[in-house]
């Protein structure tokens, strides 16, 4: 340590004090804070007071050691600190002005201090990025751009900025976990996702921080416009088959009779002794105990009209319908009754969505193809064209995972087949 900043140590006598505090100096020290914060801490440049009183220049005159009779003083710092160490005060600049109080801020370190961690920020983004699907959809480029000049992570404290985009990255790759985001990625409901992503359920909650940059990513994902209000964020949380709530989505069910005691299971068995489809939420699902009979055969459809049809006709075998997507609360269902042993067989759509769909059904619960292959698309599509107007087959292909005949029989004949007509033929097998 040298011998300059050994006096630094020693706090000044009383006196001294009480000559550095007098009201003819505050300007002065002021004007010389406010510069050493720039300046790093450093004793350099030049001050120029103006417009002084009487006061303030008898107060400079004796801690410069020279008159100050004008109404502006030009003072270097470098000369100030030498002055202060020469003095009874015994310390330069920096250490006066610390001990007159506040402490100072070396407002330069803050700025360095604070652009090196938004660079390590964006940099534990892009390694994050890197080992997930996300690194090679387009959309990710423009999503990091927009928050870095957002500003709203940079006013985070680091810890939590760093946490929320982590796991902002770790919830985009969980819903698109493919290369392509068009696809229909895996269906999730809003709780369940939270927990994964933060260990709450309320971890993407309207109103978070997280849920806004994960809904601005989903938004870039599906082309479409940031969600204004709560209808279309609900709306947006769909698109990306997260299910927002657990009672305004629903699974479609008919013929379900579950041996358990309790008058969940009960009221289940009497709706499907009196031919009525029963519309189950995620909430009922957590509270049903979903024992089917051993050996229990599920169909499952895609559209509604087929267990319309069902009922009307009277059919009797355990029916569930996707409604056109395999969503949070469909999974549930298809998952508890696959628990407990029931074997399922599938049919659909005979477009490439619904080739998509019963692919993601069939690898899921190695469900059986249900009047799905490609000789019943033949006879159905025959049916069609001799008895009513077809449907053109559009969109990009999607090869059937338990047929490899039937993708190319469909792209040979060009036409779709939705499932109402194979409607017939569905009944025979629902008796």
């Amino acid at each position: 340590m040298t011998g300059a900043e050994q006096t630094d140590e020693r706090p000044p006598d009383a006196e001294a004090l009480a000559f550095l505090t007098r009201p003819g100096l505050t300007r002065l020290w002021t004007a010389a804070r406010t510069r050493l914060e720039r300046n790093g801490l450093r004793p350099v440049g030049t001050l120029r007071l103006e417009h002084l009183d009487a006061r303030e220049r008898e107060a400079l005159s004796l801690l410069l050691a020279r008159p100050v009779t004008g109404p502006t003083a030009t003072i270097r710092l470098p000369d100030l600190d030498t002055r202060l160490r020469a003095s009874a005060v015994e310390r330069g600049l920096t250490s006066t002005l610390e001990e007159l109080g506040p402490p100072l801020t070396d407002r330069r370190a803050v700025r360095d201090a604070a652009a090196a961690e938004r660079s390590r920020l964006w940099s534990t983004v892009q390694a994050e990025l890197e080992g997930t699907s996300l690194s090679v959809q387009p959309w990710t480029a423009q999503w990091l751009e927009e928050m870095r000049r957002g500003g709203t992570l940079a006013r985070q404290d680091p810890h939590s900025a760093t946490t929320v985009i982590t796991q902002a990255v770790q919830t985009l790759a969980t819903l698109f976990p493919g290369t392509d985001p068009r696809l229909t990625p895996a269906s999730w409901g809003r709780g369940e996702l939270a927990t994964r992503a933060t260990g709450s359920a309320h971890g993407l909650d309207d109103g978070t921080l997280l849920s806004r940059l994960v809904l601005r990513g989903i938004a870039l994902a599906r082309g479409v416009g940031f969600p204004a209000d709560a209808p279309a964020r609900r709306a947006l949380w769909r698109m990306a088959s997260v299910t927002p709530d657990e009672v305004s989505s629903t699974v479609l069910a008919y013929g379900l009779r579950p041996t358990g005691g309790t008058w969940r299971e009960a009221a289940l068995r009497e709706r499907a002794d009196h031919h009525m489809e029963t519309h189950l939420t995620l909430r009922e699902l957590r509270t049903l105990t979903l024992n089917m009979p051993p050996g229990t055969r599920v169909h499952v459809c895609e559209n509604p009209r087929v267990v319309e049809a069902a009922i009307d006709a009277g059919r009797t075998a355990p029916l569930v319908c996707t409604s056109g997507s395999a969503t949070t609360v469909v999974l549930t269902l298809l998952d508890a009754l696959a628990t407990t042993g029931c074997a399922f067989a599938y049919h659909g759509d005979f477009d490439w969505p619904g080739i998509a769909l019963a692919n993601r059904v069939m690898r899921r619960y190695a469900a059986e193809p249900w009047r799905m292959r490609a000789a019943d698309y033949e006879y159905l599509a025959t049916r069609a064209v001799n008895g009513a107007p077809s449907i053109a087959l559009t969109g990009p292909p999607a090869e059937a995972l338990w047929d490899t005949e039937l993708a190319p029989a469909m792209d040979a004949l060009g036409i779709a087949l939705h499932e109402e007509a194979a409607l017939d033929l569905l009944l025979e097998d629902l008796g």
